[in-house]
């Protein structure tokens, strides 16, 4: 039995890879969803154990310090990381599993399995995200004008990736992510 193949979905604050996700998860069957942990504060709706792990900034410090994450990223204030052994006994049962991640990450990612499927989702423009950010109405001002302005760098980085999403039309980017799934997994049986 080879191994699964490992997708890393990433892409600025607020681009919406969580809602692209979600909708491919509808109607898409035969790939894991590797939750994350992270210290933040649960967002109204956001279920333990499903959307994140969330934990205290001690637990997760004692987690990095066992080397229990494949990546971690401080964002906006808070830890964020990737479990690392769920990833790597679904791989090793042959089985596909996507993370949902920031640029930090998926850059750590890259350096560990550069085997691995990078996908941007990239927003149509800055001012595209900005109401995006305005619309979810989960950010302080403050936070708002950090993830913008860290957007700016992190849209830089898009060419780094082995592919690029625009999500400007939720139904046609999960239609190119379903895409770019069934033909890596073509690849990989060739």
């Amino acid at each position: 039995m080879s191994e699964g193949i490992l997708f890393v979905l990433s892409g600025p604050s607020g681009v919406g890879k969580g809602t692209v996700l979600d909708r491919l998860f509808e109607t898409y069957n035969g790939i894991n969803y590797s939750v994350s942990m992270t210290t933040r504060e649960p967002r109204q709706g956001e279920v333990e154990g499903e959307d994140y792990f969330f934990v205290s900034e001690e637990e997760f410090k004692e987690i990095m310090d066992r080397n229990g994450f494949l990546e971690t990223a401080r964002v906006h204030g808070n830890y964020y990381g990737t479990p690392r052994s769920y990833v790597e006994k679904t791989l090793a049962k042959g089985e596909d599993i996507i993370l949902e991640i920031d640029i930090q990450g998926a850059n750590q990612v890259r350096d560990i399995f550069p085997e691995a499927v990078f996908i941007f989702l990239k927003p149509p423009s800055l001012e595209a995200l900005s109401r995006r950010l305005d619309k979810r109405g989960t950010e302080s001002r403050k936070s708002r004008e950090i993830r913008l302005e860290n957007a700016k760098a992190e849209m830089a980085e898009a060419d780094k990736f082995d592919h690029v999403v625009l999500n400007d039309k939720l139904d046609k980017a999960v239609l190119k992510l379903k895409a770019i799934i069934e033909r890596e997994r073509k690849e990989e049986i060739i």
